[in-house]
This record gives C-alpha cells, sequence and structure tokens, in this order.
C-alpha cells in the first residue's frame, strides 16, 4: 500500500479538479437534477474524474447510473441535441448537449466468462458496487451529481497522489475477469506516469499468458494507445518485463539479445527504445503540415520501434570478433508486415511502416555524401509521402555516444535535405514520372498490357530517374534502345 498523502495534499487535488470540471459543471448539474427528480441516482465516474485530478478536461464525460437503459432514454430524450444507443444490452446511452459528448450506463455487476473473456452482463443497485468492478483504483472514483460528492471506496485518490496503478479487487481476479486490463496497466504507466503496485506486476507476469485469448482487435488498439501516450518508452518496459510483449510482439523482447553492431549500446532492444524517444523529439506540433509530421505520429513511433526487429534472424558473427546484420532492413520490413496484419493493423498503416523499416538505412548507403542527382531522385520517388517521417526516422536512428560522430551524421542529412529542395526547385521530384505512359509504351512496341509492359515502365521510370528530365523523345530512343536488348520480345 502506497504512503498517505498529506491531507492538504487531498484537499488541493478536490479543489484543483473542481476547478477542471467548470466548463462542464452546469450541464452536470443540471443532468443530475433530472435524474434526482426522477428518483435515480447519477455519478460522473472513471476517466473524467481521474483526469480532472490529473488537471486535465475533457469534453467526453462518463456517467453512471441506477436508473435502467430506457429510463436514461427518457430522462435525456428531448433534451440532449442528440441521443444514440451505445450498447443497450451494456446498459450504455449517448447523448450529444452542446460541445459535450456524454455516455450513460447503468450500475453494473459484471461477471466474466473465462472461456470467452466476454462479460455477462448484470445491472447492479448500488454505485460502490459498480466501482468495484473497474480495472485500476484511480479509475474506480465517483463524484455524485448534482452535489459533487466524492465518493472514493478504493483509495483510487490516494493511489493516484502517489503515482501507483492498483485494482480495486486482487490483481488476480481483476486479470482474469479482463486479461486486456493488463495491457491498460502497461498504457496507463505510458499515458499518465504511474508506475504499478508489486503485486499488479506479479500478477501480469503469472498471468501474462491469458492475454492470447484476447481478440487482436482489442490488443491492437490498446497497443496503440501505449504508443501514442506521452512516454510509451515506460510503458513498453512494462510490456516486456512482464511477458506480455511475448504474447503480442515477440519480435521486442527479442532484440534484448542482440548486441548493436557499433558496440555503442547495451543491445538493440535498449538502442530501439532510444531510436522512439528521438522520434517523437522531432515530431512536429499537434495541427501543423504533413510535412512537420504532427505528433502523436503513431505510423513514425512503430516504425521508430520495430526499425531493427531484422537483426536477430540476420546476426553473424565475422572472423575477427565482428558482427553483422546484413539486410537486416529487409528482413524486418517483412516480419513488420506480418506482425501488424496479425494485429489487425489496417492495409495503410502495414504499408507505411513496413516500407519505413525497408528504408531506413537507405541513406546510409551513399558514404558521406557523395549523393548524385539520380540518388536524390530515386531516395525521393522510393519514400514518397514518406519521406517527411523516413527523415526523422533516419535522424532518430542515430545514437552514438561520439559526439563527432553525431554532428558528422546530421550534418550530411542536412546536406541530402538541402539537395532534395534544391532538384525539388527545378522538377517535381515528388511525382517523378518515366516521360511516356503505359499507353504510349505499349503503342510503340506493339505491346498489350501485362508483365513486360511492367518491365518497360520500370526501366523509363530507372531512365528518368537516372537522366533527369531529358524529353519524350529521348525516352523513346532509350526504350528502343532496351527493347531491342530484350530476347524473346
Amino acid at each position: 500500500m502506497p504512503g498517505q498523502p498529506q491531507q492538504s495534499d487531498v484537499q488541493r487535488l478536490l479543489r484543483e479538479a473542481a476547478s477542471r470540471l467548470a466548463p462542464s459543471l452546469t450541464l452536470l448539474s443540471e443532468l443530475g437534477r433530472r435524474f434526482s427528480a426522477a428518483g435515480h441516482e447519477l455519478a460522473l465516474v472513471g476517466g473524467p474524474v481521474r483526469d480532472a485530478f490529473l488537471g486535465r478536461t475533457s469534453t467526453d464525460l462518463d456517467l453512471t447510473t441506477s436508473a435502467r437503459p430506457e429510463q436514461i432514454e427518457a430522462l435525456v430524450t428531448g433534451w440532449a441535441d442528440a441521443t444514440w444507443d451505445v450498447g443497450r444490452a451494456f446498459g450504455t446511452i449517448g447523448l450529444r448537449k452542446g460541445d459535450h459528448i456524454v455516455e450513460i450506463t447503468t450500475y453494473r455487476a459484471d461477471a466474466y466468462d473465462r472461456t470467452s473473456r466476454k462479460p455477462v452482463v448484470a445491472f447492479g443497485e448500488r454505485l460502490e458496487e459498480d466501482l468495484a468492478r473497474r480495472d485500476f483504483t484511480v479509475n474506480a472514483m465517483a463524484l455524485r451529481l448534482p452535489d459533487l460528492a466524492f465518493v472514493d471506496p478504493y483509495g483510487g485518490l490516494v493511489d493516484l497522489a502517489a503515482k501507483v496503478l492498483r485494482t480495486p479487487s486482487t490483481p488476480e481476479v481483476s486479470f482474469g475477469d479482463d486479461p486486456l486490463r493488463m495491457m491498460r496497466a502497461a498504457r496507463f504507466v505510458a499515458q499518465v506516469g504511474l508506475s504499478v503496485d508489486p503485486p499488479v506486476a506479479a500478477a501480469m507476469t503469472a498471468m501474462s499468458g491469458s492475454l492470447a485469448m484476447v481478440s487482436a482487435e482489442r490488443i491492437r488498439d490498446e497497443f496503440s494507445k501505449l504508443m501514442l501516450a506521452a512516454d510509451p518508452r515506460a510503458g513498453l518496459r512494462l510490456f516486456v518485463d512482464t511477458g506480455l510483449a511475448e504474447q503480442v510482439l515477440p519480435e521486442l523482447p527479442a532484440l534484448r539479445l542482440e548486441v548493436d553492431e557499433h558496440h555503442r549500446h547495451k543491445d538493440v532492444y535498449e538502442h530501439s527504445l532510444t531510436v522512439l524517444d528521438q522520434a517523437i523529439a522531432l515530431e512536429g506540433p499537434a495541427g501543423s503540415g504533413a510535412d512537420q509530421v504532427p505528433g502523436p505520429d503513431l505510423v513514425l513511433r512503430l516504425a521508430a520501434l520495430l526499425h531493427d526487429i531484422g537483426k536477430p534472424a540476420t546476426r553473424r558473427f565475422e572472423p575477427g570478433g565482428g558482427v553483422s546484420f546484413h539486410h537486416h532492413e529487409v528482413v524486418g520490413a517483412k516480419l513488420t508486415s506480418r506482425r501488424l496484419k496479425a494485429l489487425r493493423f489496417d492495409k495503410e498503416t502495414v504499408r507505411a511502416v513496413s516500407a519505413l523499416v525497408h528504408l531506413h538505412l537507405r541513406f546510409h548507403g551513399y558514404g558521406s555524401g557523395e549523393w548524385t542527382d539520380s540518388a536524390v531522385r530515386r531516395y525521393v520517388t522510393d519514400a514518397g509521402d514518406l519521406l517527411p517521417r523516413l527523415h526523422r526516422l533516419t535522424r532518430a536512428d542515430c545514437t552514438t555516444r561520439n559526439a563527432r560522430k553525431a554532428h558528422r551524421l546530421w550534418r550530411t542529412y542536412d546536406t541530402l535535405e538541402q539537395r532534395i529542395a534544391e532538384l525539388a526547385a527545378q522538377e517535381e521530384l515528388n511525382a517523378v514520372r518515366p516521360e511516356l505512359d503505359g499507353h504510349q509504351i505499349g503503342a510503340i512496341l506493339g505491346i498489350p498490357p501485362g508483365p513486360i509492359l511492367g518491365r518497360a515502365y520500370k526501366h523509363l521510370l530507372a531512365f528518368r530517374q537516372d537522366g533527369g528530365p531529358v524529353g519524350a523523345e529521348a525516352a523513346e530512343a532509350e526504350l528502343r534502345r532496351w527493347w531491342a536488348q530484350q530476347s524473346p520480345h
């Protein structure tokens, strides 16, 4: 049990919470009076209460009530600007009032099917009973409405002040009810800056295997929230140390066994976490243009974390004691694609992250900056719309402690970005295409659409990248020269 905060600290937190709720107090009070007049209890609960104590504001409000779903609906219809059925079977009705989104859920006393992990809904009668079924004590606090009486039967405010994560019931019971709560613990560490109580960490370690029963979609959503948090590194450490990662992303803990080829880091796992930190630091401010990669950016963060996952499969011990990881970017891209697909990430995210992993070493293949125009064009063309993210991933991947070497790498990359800008001013670099399109190529060679035409197109694209704008006449001459060398046609 964490040490008790001073009473003055508790009172200060209460005052700060009330001030943070001020924009919503009129709405909350009005709702509270409507439910009270109808003989029902109503309370603000969970995340909005926790966030108020953390000094945050939220327009999304979660309420719980003794009223049944049909009674909730009757009380808010006509008063709210809009209502919808979030999940009547689970007792939840949603509404919008002005700028506020509200979800009101009937008191629950859930039991879980320990095979399917799906909740068996049973409506409860008491607020305290509802709070007992919540994941962590910091989410088991409530404010009764309309009088804002504070309800905290499990010491959530004490835990929040002590920055510790505990469960209302025993961790084994809580995680047995829903194993995804273990991942949620890692997310709260990353998101809110809490540390887990030792019994919670022990239960996570002992029960990590039960996460295999949770759907890939739920795991993906929780992992994404962790990655988009303020400090994903802290959450990822808990994720790996408790064994959860072995169930979800086994390629990540595997990196702890690999020594970085530069011997500048304890292992590739630590290197990858550092790259993630540095990539986050390079994100642009929220709301900035796409070229600034406004944060938090899930694609960049996933690529930073996974950029070296091909190293375990490609490690080779060389004569003289060296270690190599040849083509780990190619292997890593395939592993990334396979893992993200298994976690049910959308196709665009899978494509973008895998491509960045594949491209993350491209910059280092051009020596100390002797970039030809052709090389610059290829770099930009291959990166496509991912170029702003690739810039940041490449810079973040410089984690050497040698200040002189780090400065040289950054200066070289500055030169590359300057070259890209100069060429872009001369050409439409982001849209480099052959100077003959597919229809023209087919007409000149007398061939139909198909693999051969595709090869011809790729050859002209490479010709365009190497030589820059040469004109349609020169492109046709090159096409005919290439075609004459193909056998059979």
